[in-house]
């Protein structure tokens, strides 16, 4: 029996010794990688394999401590997601850089809310003007389509055919007042949106020279 404790405790022996010049071979081989692996196991190597890449890795000393972190290779799905949250944050940020611009082209062009509102409220005028204007043409070709329809209804009623030039000339007449009705509800549109706007607008306006003014002032 003591011959056999001798015999384990030289093999213990050993094996201390084997594991503590492998240590010490670790800690004076420089840098290396370590990585865990499906098990949850820390692994090191000389050189990384394709679990390495696949799980993400740490370059470390040769004391042990982590020199990087290198994140995990990602899947062909991954990388689209990541493109695609990157070009979204890209275009965020050029819609960020455009508001800052079109902030600063609105302060110069207008210095004081005075003049920012009499422009606002010339661009609600402007949709009013333009709306009167086809809306005085349209009673115009309004009356010239019910004349032409009026020659066609006396020619109906004496029993006389309607000559296709008339016909014509109703059918083009009918397409302009067409156009025209729906020319006059775009721009009855846009002065409505314009002047509703016209709140928001100045409350934007307000707050944009208010924090131009808090930055001038630090």
């Amino acid at each position: 029996m003591r011959a056999v404790r001798y015999l384990l405790a030289g093999a213990a022996l050993c094996i201390g010794t084997t594991a503590a010049a492998q240590s010490n071979t670790s800690n004076n081989s420089g840098t290396r990688f370590r990585w865990k692996d499906a098990s949850g196991a820390s692994v090191f190597s000389d050189s990384l394999t394709p679990d390495a890449l696949k799980a993400g890795y740490d370059i470390v000393n040769g004391q042990g401590l982590v020199i990087r972190h290198v994140d995990r290779q990602l899947n062909a799905d991954e990388r689209a997601v990541a493109r695609k949250i990157a070009e979204q944050k890209a275009a965020e940020d050029r819609a960020r850089e455009q508001r800052q611009r079109d902030d600063a082209q609105m302060l110069n062009a207008y210095p004081d809310e005075a003049s920012f509102v009499a422009a606002k409220t010339a661009e609600v005028d402007n949709f009013e003007q333009a709306a009167r204007t086809t809306r005085l043409n349209l009673q115009g070709q309004e009356k010239a389509l019910a004349d032409l329809l009026n020659r066609a209804g006396d020619l109906e009623r004496s029993k006389q055919p309607v000559p296709p030039y008339l016909n014509d000339r109703i059918a083009k007449q009918r397409d302009t007042v067409t156009g025209l009705r729906a020319t006059l509800q775009r721009q009855q549109a846009a002065k409505d949106e314009a002047k509703a706007g016209m709140d928001a607008q100045l409350k934007h306006y307000r707050e944009v020279r208010s924090a131009a003014g808090s930055a001038g002032g630090r």
